[in-house]
């Protein structure tokens, strides 16, 4: 057997049974965190490592938007992507056909991305929404500077993704005739499609109801 608790008695080796619940269930396991979760915990414990060595120390209560971006600016160093100087003969190609001196950077995409998780990890860690530095004006322009900067220097147009909207414009379909066996009321298609009726209260294209049954002698 896998685990065997030994009794403090006479030395057998039985399970005890003290860890199973009532009825012999096991207790279910904690669900491992997902992968956003446990990439949201790596770069929230970074973020604090890095305010831990900023010099001089910085707390968390005195963070602003620019040392957020001054964050950002310290990972690049870290970055795989080729971003081209105005000055390099690549600029704007997308697929350079040789190497080039031009320094390696974080891509748009993953501070953008890096951004959305440090302000959720920021609330979730007590952090009130209206003092957010992650949610600072200041970073949100940063980050269209460097997303404008590297679409030219990489010849990579980055497009916003538009959001889909409810269609507002519903097509009604051509009405069709509709006979209701028995019945002489005019029958709705589709909830706002009637046939048409004259003057009297008949539907055009039948035939007027007989009057001569309804003639009486007094």
């Amino acid at each position: 057997m896998d685990s065997v608790t030994e009794s403090g008695g006479g030395g057998s080796s039985e399970p005890t049974g003290e860890g199973s619940s009532a009825g012999g269930s096991a207790p279910l396991a904690a669900a491992p965190p997902s992968r956003y979760e446990s990439q949201k915990r790596r770069d929230w414990n970074t973020f604090l490592q890095y305010l831990k060595n900023h010099k001089p120390p910085l707390s968390l209560a005195r963070c602003s938007g620019a040392h957020v971006i001054e964050f950002l600016k310290y990972l690049d160093q870290f970055g795989k992507t080729k971003v081209h100087g105005s000055g390099c003969p690549y600029f704007g190609h997308p697929n350079p056909p040789a190497p080039c001196p031009c320094p390696l950077k974080q891509a748009w995409g993953s501070l953008d991305a890096l951004i959305g998780r440090l302000r959720a990890a920021y609330e979730e860690n007590g952090g009130r929404p209206e003092s957010n530095p992650f949610a600072a004006r200041a970073v949100r322009i940063y980050l269209r500077e460097v997303r404008e900067a590297q679409a030219k220097a990489r010849g990579i147009p980055y497009e916003k993704k538009k959001r889909k909207r409810a269609a507002t414009n519903v097509s009604v379909p051509p009405p069709t005739d509709v006979s209701l066996a028995g019945s002489s009321s005019s029958a709705t298609v589709g909830g706002d499609i009637q046939p048409e009726t004259t003057a009297s209260g008949d539907q055009t294209g039948d035939a007027p109801p007989s009057t001569t049954a309804a003639s009486t002698t007094v």
